[in-house]
Formats: structure tokens, C-alpha cells, sequence
């Protein structure tokens, strides 16, 4: 019987592309070509070769540690995340279709990469590592559309920060503009950052459409075309990538930390969200209401609240995730609830069609949240569930007038007892994707809650008597 990497190198017409592939190698000039994947963090990892190596690679595959998948980082004891030093070695083949020349660094190419499990594994030889996020989204969405017909399409708002460097290349903590949202004039001054980001954007096969300054020094929010789930979360990984070589050229710091400054915004990620079946958005009214989704667009807002908690695990990712629920009076979606043009809930409907999940931050690993959505929203499905009548009042307003509404996870600690109770989110960590990702994060809130901070020595050093 075959395994999943041979069937992975038997796709039809994968000879053709790799020699395809080949012809811009030489046409371009290209002579050196970085194998990539994303870790659990969303880090881009991987290795580099001379292009002459292609087909070697596309063929042969690079080696690296399984443990490349938790940025191959230790925790507070001592041990390696996910791994031990005795695990073998991921086979990376390139996915032929992403392979992209860099537009400031022609002579180089960049390539996503799925990847499996050694061939000469003892158990599951060259079977998919389940701890590739990336590769673990394609199929959870492939399994998710033969088996009901639908497909997910995503539209993430990525906010971040250009901040100022230091003499020594540092980054400072100062927003390269001042907090004034939609200013055109402090949009100006990060104009020769856009320019820069607009024209690699585009090179790279992003369809920019949008953008903003938003109301943090130095923030800005700008939006391309949203597209099937996996192709948008390969898009905000690229532009990740395209900001940090803007910032090395342009001597600015661009921050994707969630919540780098007290009393202004931080940086979320707002993922907007609808379902399709082939070119029919399904979740476009079929009421009186214009503004209510159909019937199966409620069944799956039902499902994402219902795991909510769990999900926020994975969508607020880190200990300063959730200092952007407690800045309160930033339009915080702290609240477990839904509604039309309502920015306090997490979740509202944000046009006809689509509905926006807001309890996501910039530190999110979008092939995770892809993952978790797919799951609550099929499992809403399911179970037809029913999210209630939609909170049209300012939650706050709600809330004193009786309402009951709790709140999402308020730290990473309750987040992850979320997830450890709920097994349809653990389902988009399959594998040993989910064994990286606790310890992972389970370290990175112990280490938190270890260690000694400025505000403790403020707060306590002279407690007594």
C-alpha cells in the first residue's frame, strides 16, 4: 500500500509542474529557493537550497526535526516542545503550486511545503505529520467539502504597528505616527511603507483592496480580497513575511504583538467569514430580513458560539492576547454573543452574507483558527444550533438593562482548561498537532505566572509592615 508521501508525489500533473517550475527557475535567474512551513506559533521555518537542487527537493524532499514545528524552542524545565531529541526527522515537499520569485531579492524564490512523517519510521512511515498546521487545514477543509458540499471563505483585517528603530536597529516603543484613527495626514506619513508593502503584495498575488490608520501610534489595518480559507491564511502568512523585509529596508519595526500599548487599540485580526457552495454564498438572507443570515448561516454563528471558549484558546494565542480584553473601552469583544453592527460581541454580521468573528489578534496562527472554525461551524451544522435572537443594544447597555451575558476566556490559563474539555476544537489539532500546542502554550502561561514582574516589585516590594 502506498503512503501518503508517495501518493502526495503521484498527484496528476505534478511532473509537469515541477519542470514547469524548472523553466522560470531559468528564465528568472533565480539561484537560491527557501522550503517553508509554519510552525504552531506561526513562525515561517524551513530550509534553503541552490535552485539547482529543484528537483532533487521536489522529489527527495528536505529534512528537519519534528520539533522545527514548535520553533524548536525548550520549556521552563529543560525539555523540548512537543519532541524529544530522539524524534526523527519531517520530510518537507514543496506544494509546486505556491512557488513564488521574492520581488526584493529577485535572484530568490520562496515555496510552501507539506509535510509527513520519515520514510523510515518505525510507525506511519511517510504518512502526514499531523503537527503541520498548514498541511492539517488543507485537509480538514477537503474532508469538511466532500462531506457536505460547502467550502469556507475568509477575509482577515490584520492590523499592526510600524514602530520607530533605535540607533542599533532595535525596535523602540514608539509608534512611528500618533494615535489618530483614520487620519489621512498620519496615513501619509507611512506612505512610503504602503507603497513598499503594495507593490510586494502584488508581485506576490495578493489583490490589495483597502487600508486604514487605525487609532494606535503607528497602526495600520490593509485588507486584500478574501478566498477560500487556506489560500487567505498562506496570504496574511506572505504578508507577514513582505512587512518584516519592508521594515529592514525602510529602518522601521512593523509589530504584530496584540497589545504593545496601554489605552489605545490593540491589533486584532478580525476573520470575516461565509460559507459557499461552488459560487453561492449560503449564508445570504433568505428572510424578510436583509440583515438576518440564512438559516445555515445561524447554525453555524450557533456553532462558534457554543465553542467559543475553546476557541479562544487558539484565536487569542498568547498571555498579551488577553490584556485586550481587559483595556476595556477599545470596542474589546470580550462577550460571547452576536449581533448585527455590534462591535462588542465576538461575533456580528458585518455586511450581507458574511459575519465577522472578532475575538482574534494578530498573533493568530491562521491555519489553526481556519482549522477551529471549520470545525465549530460544521458542528453547528450538525446539531442544529440555534445562537438566539442577535443583541442589537450596545452589550454594556444590555448588561445593565438584566442581560446575561458571560464573557470569552479573560486569560490564557482559562483558555486552555477551555480547550482541554472541548474535544470538537481539540479535533482541528489532530494528532500530535494537539500535544505541540498544549505544551506549548501550557509552558508559556506557567512561565508567565512564574515569573517576577516590574508591576509585582511596584505593587509589593514594600508590602510590609
Amino acid at each position: 500500500m502506498s503512503t501518503d508521501l508517495e501518493r502526495f508525489l503521484a498527484t496528476d500533473g505534478r511532473a509537469e509542474a515541477v519542470q514547469r517550475v524548472r523553466a522560470e527557475i531559468d528564465a528568472k535567474g533565480i539561484t537560491y529557493i527557501y522550503y517553508q512551513f509554519v510552525s504552531v506559533t506561526g513562525r515561517i521555518m524551513g530550509k534553503g537550497t541552490p535552485a539547482d537542487q529543484w528537483e532533487r527537493i521536489a522529489e527527495r524532499g528536505f529534512q528537519l526535526v519534528y520539533g522545527s514545528t514548535a520553533n524548536l524552542f525548550i520549556d521552563r524545565h529543560g525539555n523540548y516542545i512537543g519532541y524529544g531529541p530522539e524524534a526523527s526527522e519531517l520530510v518537507g515537499l514543496p506544494d509546486v503550486e505556491t512557488f513564488c520569485q521574492l520581488p526584493w531579492d529577485p535572484r530568490t524564490a520562496r515555496v510552501f511545503c507539506t509535510l509527513f512523517r520519515n520514510r523510515e519510521e518505525e510507525t506511519e512511515p511517510g504518512s502526514f505529520l499531523t503537527s503541520d498546521c498548514r498541511g492539517n487545514l488543507r485537509r480538514i477543509h477537503a474532508e469538511f467539502e466532500r462531506d457536505t458540499g460547502l467550502h469556507l471563505r475568509v477575509g482577515t483585517e490584520p492590523e499592526m504597528m510600524w514602530l520607530k528603530t533605535k540607533p542599533d536597529g532595535t525596535p523602540s516603543v514608539d509608534g512611528k505616527t500618533k494615535p489618530y484613527c483614520y487620519h489621512i495626514d498620519q496615513f501619509a506619513e507611512l506612505q512610503p511603507a504602503i507603497h513598499k508593502v503594495m507593490e510586494y503584495a502584488k508581485a506576490m498575488g495578493l489583490e490589495m483592496i483597502q487600508g486604514d490608520h487605525e487609532d494606535a501610534p503607528g497602526q495600520l489595518e490593509l485588507n486584500w480580497q478574501f478566498d477560500r480559507v487556506e489560500a487567505n491564511a498562506d496570504r496574511l502568512t506572505t504578508y507577514r513575511q513582505i512587512c518584516r523585509q519592508v521594515g529592514r529596508e525602510l529602518g522601521l519595526f512593523p509589530c504584530f504583538m496584540p497589545k504593545p500599548f496601554m489605552g489605545v487599540s490593540a491589533n486584532g485580526c478580525h476573520h470575516n467569514l461565509s460559507l459557499w457552495q461552488g459560487d453561492e454564498n449560503m449564508f445570504m438572507p433568505d428572510g424578510d430580513n436583509p440583515r438576518m443570515p440564512s438559516k445555515l448561516g445561524l447554525q453555524a454563528i450557533g456553532g462558534m458560539l457554543a465553542h467559543l471558549d475553546a476557541m479562544t484558546c487558539i484565536t487569542a494565542p498568547t498571555v498579551n492576547s488577553y490584556r485586550r480584553f481587559w483595556d476595556t473601552g477599545f470596542w474589546a469583544p470580550l462577550f460571547a454573543d452576536w449581533g448585527y453592527q455590534n462591535r462588542t460581541t465576538a461575533l456580528r454580521i458585518s455586511a450581507p452574507g458574511r459575519f465577522e468573528y472578532r475575538s482574534v489578534d494578530s498573533a493568530v496562527n491562521p491555519y489553526l483558527s481556519g482549522a477551529a472554525i471549520i470545525k465549530a461551524m460544521d458542528d453547528g451544522i450538525k446539531r442544529n444550533l440555534d445562537p438566539g435572537p442577535p443583541e442589537e443594544k450596545n452589550i454594556y447597555e444590555a448588561i445593565a438593562g438584566g442581560k446575561n451575558v458571560k464573557k470569552v476566556p479573560m486569560t490564557l490559563g482559562e483558555a486552555l482548561a477551555a480547550l482541554e474539555k472541548d474535544s470538537v476544537i481539540q479535533d482541528a489539532l489532530p494528532g500530535e498537532m494537539y500535544t505541540v500546542f498544549h505544551h506549548y502554550k501550557q509552558d508559556e502561561w506557567e512561565r508567565f505566572c512564574a515569573t517576577v514582574s516590574d508591576w509585582d516589585v511596584a505593587e509589593y516590594l514594600d508590602i510590609m509592615p
